[in-house]
């Protein structure tokens, strides 16, 4: 009994041999054949590389997570060589659906990216498979709700083609492209779409305010009716759904910004002023908050306080050249508020002028826009024939004084 028990042993002993060396064979030979596929796909010759791609699936699938990617770059590489037939083309793209499916199965950890590309490819090489195309956009998204927008575009733009009395995809469109603005408020381009959706602006900017009434405390649909209204131009509008915003979220330097923007665009500066300065608490490395805070202190008459919101986003922006556009026309509205076009006029004139060329010397963006300036103001500047009558010579420095310049306490440097 003995005796047998121990031949038993041996032979399963020798069959867990046998087998772990059939395993070790497999994984070497996998391994010979990813390293010839990686070398082959590494030096672009695709071709070679493919069979050596298709044995590691057969294989192990699972072995190596890039197999997929790297058959994919293979296989579209290979169609959109100009050397390849038009024949042949059909077989790669064809080949690379199939791929797809099998990444999706084997690594569904990914099937976002697999579908999405599923996608694109199904659209863009095909003639007729637009709407197996949007099946796969849409596996991607709902897998992904933070799919990357160019595709999710693609899923609006597919709804907007294929709308029809039989199905309801101007309601999914219109859905897909108010979550996209809510979801990026900076991107105009769900805006857009949803203009073109919309018999008119009116009736969307209509639906997505019964919406938000229908449901006041969504702030979601808040944001859908601020957005639509705002991008649109409805300044006033806007206002009401950005202020409930601003009030239920007040950390949110995006509603504070664009409520900013509605007032001033609205002319209405004092509020303005509060909203971005609320957003610049926020924020304190946006220079445009200090400019657009100057700049309505400028249309309020506050020269001075506007020019040190000017200067402050110099800082903010080191080397930007527009809040010096912006200090040049302080000194030019002060001369157009009680100037009479005296020598003191023309000096402060010229000061503007100065300011323009430092704003030029700096910000090569607004060079010519300085340019253009420093040009109109050529005329309105002490001639040399001024600053002799006066006995002032080159390298004098002339103090700007009066009552309405005190506020500059700056000089200028005779040429």
């Amino acid at each position: 009994m003995k005796t047998k028990l121990t031949i038993l042993m041996a032979i399963i002993l020798s069959l867990m041999s046998l087998n772990q060396s059939f395993a070790q064979d497999d994984t070497l030979k996998i391994y010979r054949k990813w390293s010839l596929f990686a070398e082959y796909h590494k030096n672009s010759d695709y071709l070679s590389a493919l069979p050596y791609g298709w044995e590691i699936i057969q294989l192990d699938p699972s072995r190596f997570k890039t197999i997929f990617l790297r058959m994919e770059d293979c296989l579209i590489k290979l169609h959109d060589s100009s050397a390849t037939p038009e024949a042949q083309k059909v077989i790669y793209a064809d080949t690379l659906i199939y791929l797809y499916d099998l990444a999706i199965q084997t690594q569904p950890e990914n099937a976002p990216y697999f579908h999405k590309n599923k996608g694109y490819y199904l659209e863009i090489w095909y003639r007729d498979r637009e709407l197996e195309a949007l099946s796969e956009y849409e596996k991607a998204l709902k897998a992904d709700p933070n799919l990357d927008f160019y595709y999710v575009d693609r899923i609006g733009l597919l709804y907007m083609k294929f709308i029809s009395d039989k199905n309801d995809y101007k309601m999914k469109a219109l859905e897909l492209y108010q979550n996209a603005s809510v979801k990026d408020p900076n991107n105009p381009v769900p805006i857009e779409r949803l203009k073109n959706l919309a018999e008119d602006i009116t009736q969307l900017i209509d639906i997505t305010y019964q919406a938000w009434q229908l449901d006041k405390e969504n702030l979601a649909k808040a944001w859908q009716y601020a957005s639509i209204t705002f991008q649109s131009g409805e300044y006033e509008k806007a206002i009401e759904p950005l202020e409930f915003l601003a009030k239920k979220t007040p950390d949110s330097e995006t509603y504070w910004n664009r409520l900013g923007t509605s007032y001033q665009k609205l002319e209405k500066y004092n509020q303005a002023i509060d909203a971005y300065k609320k957003a610049f608490d926020l924020n304190t490395k946006t220079k445009e908050y200090p400019l657009h805070i100057g700049i309505c202190y400028k249309e309020l008459g506050q020269l001075s306080t506007a020019r040190n919101f000017f200067y402050k986003a110099t800082e903010v922006g080191n080397g930007w050249g527009l809040p010096y556009i912006y200090e040049a026309t302080l000194y030019q509205t002060a001369v157009q508020k009680c100037g009479s076009f005296e020598f003191m006029d023309k000096i402060v004139l010229k000061l503007a002028q100065e300011t323009y060329a430092k704003a030029r010397a700096i910000d090569p963006s607004i060079a010519a826009m300085a340019h253009e300036a420093i040009g109109n103001l050529n005329g309105s500047i002490p001639t040399k024939e001024e600053y002799f009558f006066r006995k002032y010579r080159s390298g004098q420095t002339i103090k700007i004084e009066g009552s309405c310049y005190n506020w500059i306490g700056k000089s200028i440097t005779v040429p």
